[in-house]
C-alpha cells in the first residue's frame, strides 16, 4: 500500500471514530470536547468535521456545537429498510418472548463486534433492555460466543453487565452457514439451571423456525 493510500485509509477510520462519538446520550459536542474525546489534534478534528459536513454527516449549529447532519437521515432510512426482518421472523421473536417471559434479541456479526438487529422486550417489569444497533465485543455474552464459533447454544452470567444472564442459539441458512445468534437475556436471578434448560430448548426450536423462514429482507 502506498503512503498516500495508507493516509487516506487512516483518515477514513478517524472520521468513522469521530462519528461514533455521537450517541443517543451525547448528540452534540463542542469542538474542544470532541478533540479531547477523540484524542486527535484540534486541526485534525476541524478538518474531519468539515469533510463530514460536506457530505451532510455532521452539522455545526449556530451556537457552534456540532451534531449529526441531515445526511444521516438517508443512511438511517436505508439501514432500517435493509435490516427490516420478515414479519414471520418478528412473530417468532414475539412468541419466544411471551413463552419465556424474557427479552429476546437477534444479533449478527460485523467484523470484530456483534450488533443487535432486532429485539422483543419481555413482559416482566424488571427485564433486560438494550437497543437495536447496540454493539458488543465478539465473544462477549452468550450471543457473542455463538457468533465467535461456539458449537450449539451458549450461556453467560454477568454479561453484558453484572446481574444479567443470557442464553443464545445459532441461526443458520439453508446451507448450514451461521447467520445470526438468537438470545434470551434477563436478570441472573431468573436464570437458574432449570430456567436455562427451558430457555435452551425454546431457543433451539425458535432458531430452527427462523432458519427455515430465512432472514432475507425486502431490500434484497
Amino acid at each position: 500500500m502506498k503512503a498516500d493510500e495508507d493516509g487516506s485509509v487512516r483518515s477514513v477510520l478517524r472520521a468513522f471514530d469521530l462519528l461514533a462519538l455521537f450517541t443517543e446520550h451525547r448528540r452534540t459536542w463542542a469542538v474542544k470536547d470532541l478533540t479531547t474525546a477523540s484524542g486527535l489534534a484540534k486541526t485534525t478534528v476541524l478538518r474531519l468535521v468539515a469533510t463530514c459536513e460536506q457530505r451532510g454527516l455532521l452539522w455545526t449549529r449556530p451556537d457552534g456545537r456540532i451534531t449529526v447532519g441531515p445526511g444521516m437521515l438517508r443512511w438511517a432510512q436505508l439501514a432500517n429498510t435493509a435490516w427490516q426482518l420478515p414479519e414471520p421472523v418478528r412473530q417468532v421473536l414475539r412468541e419466544l418472548a411471551r413463552e419465556c417471559r424474557e427479552t429476546v434479541n437477534l444479533y449478527v456479526r460485523s467484523t470484530a463486534v456483534l450488533v443487535c438487529v432486532a429485539q422483543q422486550e419481555g413482559p416482566l417489569a424488571i427485564r433486560h433492555v438494550g437497543r437495536v444497533g447496540d454493539e458488543l465485543p465478539l465473544g462477549f455474552g452468550a450471543a457473542g460466543r455463538v457468533l465467535d464459533g461456539a458449537e450449539g447454544a451458549a450461556v453467560s452470567h454477568g454479561e453484558p453487565e453484572p446481574g444479567a444472564s443470557s442464553v443464545a442459539a445459532p441461526v443458520h441458512d439453508g446451507d448450514g452457514r451461521l447467520l445470526a445468534a438468537l438470545a434470551i437475556t434477563g436478570p441472573s436471578s431468573r436464570f437458574g439451571p432449570g430456567e436455562v434448560a427451558a430457555f435452551t430448548e425454546a431457543l433451539a426450536a425458535a432458531s430452527v423456525r427462523i432458519s427455515q423462514i430465512g432472514l432475507a429482507t425486502r431490500a434484497e
